[in-house]
């Protein structure tokens, strides 16, 4: 099943997010045949990391929690929160034509 995974980070916490940001990639690159699609969610126009968002393959939530509960993000503190939803991909054999 897919999961839509977001995390929110702490206030003030970019310096953090700086420091980790290496491991946190190399944790991803591991995990990458659990989490599809990662990436982080920015406050507009600023830019700013807010936190992050992934969609994870896992068979159920304690399956998604047991994928993320190594990442030097949430093991460092850096997240404030998550939300884990279920995702039902709409057409799942749609094809773009260019």
């Amino acid at each position: 099943m897919l999961y839509i995974v977001q995390f929110e980070d702490k206030p003030d916490s970019g310096d953090l997010r700086t420091k980790l940001l290496q491991d946190h990639f190399d944790f991803l690159d591991k995990m990458k045949d659990q989490v599809l699609v990662a990436g982080s969610m920015r406050e507009v126009p600023s830019d700013k990391p807010l936190g992050g968002l992934w969609i994870v393959e896992a068979e159920d939530e304690a399956g998604v929690r047991e994928v993320f509960k190594d990442d030097p993000f949430w093991t460092n503190g850096l997240r404030a929160s998550v939300r884990i939803n279920r995702w039902a991909k709409a057409f799942p054999d749609r094809q773009t034509l260019v």
